[in-house]
């Protein structure tokens, strides 16, 4: 699985004091994300903002 730390949809909650996936996830992608043997999660999007930049370089 993809580390949750260091995707863009992992977002602090004040509130809650605790983080959590921002992504609007329905039972079905929930339940293949929970099922899958090799934990891979298909939203994951970097949080790197300079990858990009990096990449150009």
């Amino acid at each position: 699985m993809a580390e949750c730390e260091t995707c863009a949809y992992y977002e602090y909650d004040d509130e809650d004091e605790e983080w959590y996936c921002s992504i609007d996830m329905d039972e079905d992608d929930y339940a293949r994300l929970a099922g899958s043997a090799f934990r891979e999660c298909h939203f994951y999007r970097s949080g790197d903002e300079y990858a990009v930049v990096r990449h150009q370089i």
